[in-house]
């Protein structure tokens, strides 16, 4: 498989379209991980360190932040299997340029042709030396769907059933022979994959990516309720294994098909929790709180609400729980499995 290092399509954000519904962060003191942010020059405005250090010290308690590839800075000097440690590099780059206390990219998670099987060792341990000790894994974009509209025709090269490929499946065990995670980002339609990659690599920690993708265009568009059902029975046979765990946000994506940015203006947090919230609910039943972690996937979802909005949706989703259920959930869980 070629690597796809084309540039993703994000919505522009909104500055003066995000003011019109102000919030103040609730529960300012509960400790926060980011599971899943990017920064970049895709979008306008552009979203770097010190623009995520803004939104991170805006109220709520967000430590740290988990870098996820997103084919930014690649370098074009190396051989095709090594073009991504570039991002790698630009990640650490950044980390070190926040002068805030919030520790960005405390972890970073790259890229790689997984499909290259052992093969892929050397580019995993060039990933290491780039991140001076915060390579934490790798980020697999498999998203794949046969309609035209889902399906991003012409963005990615990842071919239908990409997980289920024996060189993937040997590259997935090397991530773990190295100590490393795998983070996937694909459809509902494609989570019975992941079931059976969690059982061939068993000790790999495999992490879902935005709530394992429930489409809403397309062919899904105005089919909410039957997705759903779709998309929960997939969620509740994938947490069946216990090496595969979830990260919560970015339902705001665009192939969710909530078209919150199309709105004349942004949702509050008391109505994105009740539109939201039975996926997340979902989610939390069938994983359990120990195997979910909340994650903005900023600046993509910043196209429909701010990042104060935002965790306070979260936090109003997870108020039923224990006080050491969401610390897990928003801190903990993160932590360990990243090794911040």
């Amino acid at each position: 498989m070629t690597m796809n290092i084309k540039k993703p399509h994000v919505p522009g954000v909104r500055p003066a379209w995000l003011a019109l519904r102000p919030e103040v962060a609730s529960e300012p003191l509960l400790p926060i991980i980011d599971a899943h942010i990017h920064l970049w020059d895709f979008s306008t405005p552009a979203y770097f360190a010190c623009d995520l250090a803004d939104d991170a010290n805006a109220g709520h308690d967000v430590q740290a932040s988990v870098y996820v590839e997103c084919t930014m800075g690649y370098d074009d000097s190396a051989q095709q299997a090594l073009r991504a440690v570039g991002e790698t590099r630009f990640a650490l780059a950044q980390a070190v340029s926040a002068k805030h206390r919030h520790r960005v990219a405390a972890a970073i998670l790259g890229a790689a042709d997984l499909s290259l099987g052992k093969a892929v060792d050397p580019v995993l341990q060039a990933h290491k030396e780039a991140a001076s000790g915060r390579f934490r894994g790798i980020r697999t974009r498999a998203a794949w769907d046969a309609d035209p509209v889902a399906g991003y025709p012409g963005a990615s090269s990842a071919p239908e059933g990409l997980l289920r490929q024996p060189g993937f499946v040997e590259g997935v065990k090397c991530l773990g022979a190295n100590g490393l995670s795998l983070d996937v980002w694909l459809f509902h339609t494609q989570l019975p994959d992941v079931c059976q990659l969690a059982r061939q690599c068993p000790n790999v920690p495999i992490v879902l990516n935005h709530t394992g993708g429930p489409l809403g265009v397309g062919a899904y568009a105005g089919k909410r309720a039957e997705v759903f059902a779709v998309w929960s029975a997939n969620i509740r046979e994938v947490a069946k294994h216990p090496n595969v765990h979830i990260k919560l946000g970015g339902l705001g994506i665009s192939r969710i098909g909530f078209g919150l940015d199309a709105l004349p203006e942004p949702l509050s947090s008391d109505t994105l929790a009740a539109l939201w919230g039975p996926y997340v609910a979902t989610c939390i039943d069938a994983f359990g709180p120990e195997r979910c972690m909340f994650a903005s996937n900023f600046p993509v979802d910043k196209a429909v609400c701010s990042y104060t909005t935002l965790w306070n949706t979260f936090k109003k989703m997870t108020s039923s729980f224990s006080m050491s259920e969401r610390a897990g959930m928003f801190f903990g869980n993160a932590q360990a499995l990243y090794q911040i």
